[in-house]
């Protein structure tokens, strides 16, 4: 009896079904999904066992479930599987060579962002605690966040940005998109961060931490129940930062993604 043979092809299958099995484990971390997973896992293999020892009746109800299970996961890990393949997505720099067949890349050269309205902006609410959501665009295409709320196309200004998050304010829920000199749109919507957070993180916080999970976007909020700012970028959030250092923050964040890309171009030009 001789042994099964294993060849590269199976090692780089073997590769693929575990980098695929940790993405879905990092998707659905922090969430319910794991605990359905396992149940559905016990129902397959109750199923097994059943058509093993022949029973036919409940075989055939068993069958009937798992057969309409792969809808029934859809819908249940509809989350999941969004967030699951917007991280691929922001993946999709390490491969420019694809970016440029499909024309991902954002061609326009962005216009050179004045930081102090924002900031001053930020200062300002955040002692008359009025609540607010700030994405800083940077090099992602945030058309789908963009068209999710209303289109303004106005000059960045601190009495703008005021003015739009003022508690009565039509526009003052969700997030303001700005892209270089330029409020884009307002009250638009985030995807709300699959992470386990601590409950003292309110909507906001927890919208801008998923903006910054599918994005290279710089996300600024402005707490309504204490006046705190907190910076969300590449995945993390950062609570309670001085108004003072805010812009410091925002331009060494920047010039992250500015060293990334560059990187990036060096790597393909080798």
């Amino acid at each position: 009896m001789g042994f099964i043979p294993f060849t590269f092809v199976d090692l780089i299958d073997i590769f693929l079904v575990a980098s695929l099995f940790f993405g879905l484990y990092r998707a659905m971390k922090g969430t319910s999904a794991p605990y359905i997973m396992v149940g559905i896992f016990f129902i397959y293999l109750l199923w097994i066992v059943v058509k093993t020892f022949n029973l036919v009746l409940f075989s055939t109800i068993l069958g009937q479930i798992i057969s309409v299970g792969m809808i029934a996961i859809i819908i249940i890990f509809q989350p999941e599987i969004r967030h699951f393949l917007q991280v691929i997505g922001r993946q999709r720099e390490r491969f420019e060579w694809l970016a440029h067949i499909f024309d991902f890349r954002n061609r326009k050269s962005a216009k050179e962002i004045d930081l102090k309205p924002i900031v001053q902006a930020c200062q300002e609410m955040g002692q008359e605690k009025v609540g607010a959501l700030i994405i800083i665009k940077q090099s992602n295409d945030l058309g789908i966040v963009e068209e999710s709320g209303i289109s303004i196309d106005a000059k960045v200004s601190t009495s703008l940005i005021e003015n739009i998050f003022f508690k009565n304010a039509p526009l003052h829920d969700g997030g303001m998109v700005i892209s270089g000199d330029r409020v884009v749109a307002a009250k638009c919507v985030l995807p709300s961060t699959q992470q386990e957070v601590p409950k003292s993180y309110g909507m906001r916080h927890r919208a801008a931490l998923g903006m910054s999970e599918v994005s290279d976007a710089i996300i600024i909020v402005v707490s309504e129940e204490t006046g705190g700012i907190s910076l969300a970028h590449d995945s993390e959030i950062k609570r309670n930062i001085d108004p003072q250092r805010l812009q410091a923050m925002i331009l060494s964040m920047m010039r992250k993604n500015i060293k990334r890309r560059e990187e990036q171009e060096k790597a393909e030009s080798k």
